[in-house]
């Protein structure tokens, strides 16, 4: 008997042959063993070189004894990159993206040992090893990406058919081909409006109506079916994708799949679906977590305002001497559970900014800050007195920014789950602000909501640790506003 065809928008569909996939945390499992293995080896031929350049005798004795020193620089390598997103889809499979996030990661490390190295008295640290890890490493990881994402990625890519054709099927179709474009194939859509029919979408054909997917699914060889309807689901529908689960098709919801791919919660294509939205089972409900937050918001603080301290005589000269008026901004803002607190800044602006008492978005090029005041927030150095905040518990070190009363029951009225934010402490910095620019609409309000909705649900120490080595990043190279 001969194998059927059919045709789908003009085009002919033969049966395809059964391909494997691999999914986004077994690609990242992957990526971290590979890049583990270069990094030792790349220490190693460091280790080897610099022996020969001082005349020692290469041993495994010699290895041995630096071992710790390969340890801590994997660590730091493995921390630096993940902060450099090294380990998004994204980045990984981009052979420019990989090189940049790489390079990026491998001379971090070189500045982080050359400032240990300053520090320790003469002789205290090996140093031609790390001089030649840092010309060898990123050959060997950069090469190791090129195969990864030329050969690796495409080999095992994944086939999807999105289940719905409106505006979560077209979100979802764009978000894959902009964020994992070399992982996800989105083959068609599937949709029971006859409007719909044959219409493309994103590029993509609508291929079917939904009683169809089992066949589809098995003729393409789909690996995914992504269900990008928000509204309660038929049990005809059902029933058509629980026979696509028996014969081995991982199904996901858009939101899910979308969070995965952009560390965002798409708030706006929830629709019923609204427990996927609530922090009900995450690490910030957990007693060790909190103490140990809270422990590392006292510690840090301290620190940070005995910085200041040495700090402010010159900061207070110079606020003073640029523009008249105060040295310190304080101003009405909302806490954790609706409670306002006064957020104590250093004064950016001119006085009088608001001079009809309606409070008002920050402009990206704000003619109401001052010359000193800009250096202030592009250095972030303006925040320093908020960790008097953080002292006192109004704040922690890291969460959604704080936002102005008035601002808050506005937004409540126009945003869905606003309120979610405030659900815990607001932070000094946080996942929104090391993502997105400065929040001056409520467009820009939904979009940092979408970032402070992925932290509330996966805070951890992992992701506060990536927050706080990218909000010093932002400080290094002066991209605050």
């Amino acid at each position: 008997m001969m194998k059927e065809e059919f045709t789908l928008s003009g085009e002919l569909y033969p049966p395809q042959r059964r391909v494997w996939s691999v999914q986004f945390s077994e690609h990242q499992y992957i990526l971290y063993v590979v890049d583990g293995v270069l990094v030792l080896v790349s220490l190693l031929l460091g280790l080897w070189l610099g022996a020969q350049r001082s005349d020692w005798v290469f041993s495994a004795q010699l290895a041995l004894e630096y071992s710790p020193w390969f340890a801590a620089v994997a660590l730091c390598y493995f921390v630096l990159a993940t902060a450099n997103d090294a380990y998004r889809p994204r980045v990984a499979s981009d052979p420019a993206a990989s090189f940049f996030a790489i390079g990026k990661t491998v001379l971090q490390i070189l500045a982080l040992y050359l400032f240990i190295y300053a520090l320790l008295p003469p002789w205290s640290l090996p140093r031609h090893f790390i001089g030649f890890f840092t010309l060898i490493s990123p050959l060997l990881l950069f090469s190791w990406r090129r195969v990864y994402s030329s050969v690796f990625v495409s080999a095992f890519q994944r086939r999807a058919i999105v289940v719905g054709a409106g505006w979560g099927g077209e979100t979802i179709a764009k978000t894959l081909r902009d964020f994992a474009a070399t992982h996800f194939k989105v083959l068609g859509f599937v949709d029971d409006d006859p409007a719909k029919q044959r219409a493309m979408v994103q590029n993509v054909p609508v291929i079917g109506p939904i009683a169809q997917l089992p066949v589809l699914a098995q003729r393409l060889n789909v690996t995914d079916i992504v269900l990008a309807i928000n509204r309660e689901l038929p049990g005809d529908v059902l029933a058509t994708l629980m026979a696509c689960h028996e014969q081995g098709i991982r199904i996901s919801t858009m939101p899910e799949l979308y969070e995965r791919l952009t560390d965002r919660v798409p708030v706006e294509h929830v629709g019923g679906n609204w427990f996927v939205m609530l922090p009900l089972n995450n690490n910030g409900q957990n007693l060790t977590f909190r103490i140990f937050k809270r422990a590392s918001d006292i510690l840090i603080s301290l620190v940070g305002l005995l910085v200041f301290a040495l700090l402010f005589p010159v900061i207070a000269l110079a606020v003073r001497l640029d523009s008249p008026g105060p040295i310190f901004y304080r101003q009405r803002r909302v806490g954790r559970g609706g409670r306002e607190f006064e957020l104590v800044k250093l004064r950016s602006m001119v006085t009088d900014a608001e001079k009809d008492g309606k409070a008002q978005w920050a402009e990206k090029y704000d003619t109401r800050v001052t010359r000193v005041g800009r250096f202030l927030r592009r250095t972030r150095l303006d925040e320093l007195p908020q960790l008097l905040n953080v002292l006192r518990g109004e704040m922690s070190l890291i969460g959604p920014r704080p936002e102005r009363p008035e601002f808050v029951g506005a937004l409540e009225a126009e945003i869905p789950f606003y309120r979610t934010r405030l659900t815990v402490k607001p932070g000094l910095t946080g996942w929104a602000q090391v993502n997105y620019d400065y929040g001056r609409s409520v467009v820009d309000a939904l979009e940092k909501l979408r970032y402070d909705l992925y932290y509330i649900k996966h805070q951890s120490v992992r992701l506060d640790l990536i927050i706080l080595l990218k909000t010093i990043n932002t400080i290094l190279m002066l991209k605050g506003v």
